[in-house]
């Protein structure tokens, strides 16, 4: 039982900025679902995503979808975002969207180093990153030479066209968990000496090109998210910037090369980012840079994410006090949505106590 008290009227207050009006405060998280055989999302995807539109999610953000390289995806049944049918399913997607008055942005996405040589869905292609290195600092490939590394940039920016192309409502660039971008931002995978390496601000570069490249693709008023995260998949205390000082450093410039929206990742929003403040990571974005921002971490269930085990529902009351104080913008829910696609729907009915406590198997279907 959730033993909600306080009102959720700040979830269901409207969004609006120059490039983007929501409905309400409330995202679909990205969430990896594997149910897109040769990378093409068919009918059951969108009816997936569908379903939650219809039931007031104010923004999906859909799983993470492999750009144009042949390493960007490990698996033959992960989403991809180029080629003819692909794309043909994600407008699909886009339209059933559409039609029940949602809004939807595609995760574009590369896995860097996190890749298995072997991997489908091309076998014969290697793992790429900066270094070469995986993320507990094992040599693995050779590092990415400076063309590589600017033939990516403009794999992103293909997506970014693609997805205005299709009717999207704007793009997120995944930049966090440890994957490609974040492993140029990692001074664990990133050890270059060119401008691509460095220091915090200069292993930014390769992030700041592809926002750079999206934004020339995409012109100025569609919208680009960037979600970023100080954890990696294989260090939940890992930290990008220990200080506020570091991490304003490490945002200004991808503010400066053109993100809209910042997508904060932590693994239980309700922890403090740093010692001394109450503010979460996303709290002290939106301080830092004056962009608006999304919270995310375990939102509605009292078991966080990264273990996948069971969880049960718990009170949205500390997430709406921080809401309504504005520490973020909007709250992205992850497996509460992924069980029930009503969640958003039952919140706002003040049927709290009829929403769903996550369990495992539902990440064997598309409910």
């Amino acid at each position: 039982m959730s033993n909600t008290n306080r009102s959720t009227e700040p979830l269901f207050q409207t969004f609006t900025n120059k490039k983007i009006k929501l409905s309400n405060r409330t995202v679909m998280a990205p969430m990896t679902r594997g149910f897109s055989p040769d990378g093409i999302p068919g009918e059951d995807v969108a009816a997936y995503y569908r379903r939650r539109s219809e039931n007031e999610v104010g923004l999906i953000v859909t799983e993470g979808t492999g750009i144009n390289h042949p390493a960007s995806v490990s698996g033959a049944s992960i989403p991809l975002f180029y080629g003819e049918e692909s794309l043909n399913g994600w407008a699909n997607v886009v339209k059933e969207v559409h039609n029940v008055g949602g809004k939807i942005v595609p995760q574009l996405w590369h896995v860097g180093m996190t890749r298995d040589k072997g991997d489908l869905p091309n076998k014969e292609a290697l793992p790429v990153g900066p270094s070469g290195l995986s993320l507990s600092g094992d040599k693995v490939t050779e590092p990415m030479s400076e063309i590589e590394v600017v033939q990516m940039v403009e794999a992103y920016a293909q997506a970014a066209a693609d997805a205005k192309r299709i009717g999207f409502d704007g793009i997120e660039i995944h930049g966090a968990h440890g994957y490609l971008i974040d492993q140029f931002f990692w001074d664990n995978t990133n050890q270059r000496t060119d401008r691509y390496g460095g220091d915090i601000v200069g292993r930014t570069q390769f992030a700041v090109e592809v926002i750079e490249a999206c934004r020339r693709e995409v012109g100025p008023d569609f919208p680009i998210i960037f979600r970023f995260s100080q954890w990696k998949m294989n260090d939940f205390k890992a930290k990008l910037a220990e200080t506020p000082d570091e991490l304003e450093r490490f945002l200004q410039p991808l503010v400066e090369a053109g993100v809209d929206i910042f997508h904060c990742s932590t693994r239980r929003f309700w922890e403090q980012e740093f010692e001394g403040s109450g503010l979460n990571l996303a709290g002290w974005t939106k301080k830092l840079t004056g962009k608006p921002v999304i919270s995310v971490g375990s939102v509605g269930l009292d078991g966080e994410f990264t273990s996948f085990s069971g969880a049960n529902t718990t009170s949205l009351d500390g997430l709406i006090e921080k809401l309504d104080k504005e520490e973020f913008d909007l709250v992205a829910i992850g497996r509460s949505l992924l069980m029930d696609p009503e969640w958003v729907r039952k919140v706002h009915d003040g049927r709290t106590n009829d929403l769903l406590p996550f369990d495992k198997e539902a990440l064997q279907k598309l409910y």
